[in-house]
């Protein structure tokens, strides 16, 4: 993805991206709709995200990974369920080349919501 592209939505985004990782996108963001019926879709960071009032959850696709932000803070034990998965500013890094946890991630933006 060229650092000149901006985009205007979830769709678009998506769109850019190639066909496996289209599909792994699009489950998070099923995952994370399901979760947060009340949020709603949006670019921020030009990157998908969801808010209601703010900016609760992001994700994005990189070369070699899916990453979700911001940290989780609030809930303990999920951080350290989230360990393996976490990078040294607390975000969240899955490599695409493991099973994408997606009920993890589902919880992850429950979580989020209630910080």
């Amino acid at each position: 993805m060229p650092q000149t592209t901006r985009f205007t939505s979830h769709e678009e985004y998506v769109a850019s991206m190639p066909g496996d990782v289209q599909e792994i996108l699009k489950k998070v963001q099923a995952v994370v709709e399901a979760a947060l019926p009340q949020a709603e879709r949006c670019i921020s960071y030009n990157m998908p995200a969801y808010r209601d009032q703010t900016v609760l959850f992001y994700f994005g696709s990189f070369k070699n990974h899916l990453g979700v932000y911001p940290p989780v803070m609030g809930d303990a034990a999920l951080i350290a369920e989230l360990a393996p998965y976490r990078n040294g500013k607390g975000n969240l890094i899955f490599k695409y080349q493991a099973p994408i946890p997606y009920e993890l991630i589902g919880r992850v933006a429950v979580a989020l919501a209630k910080e």
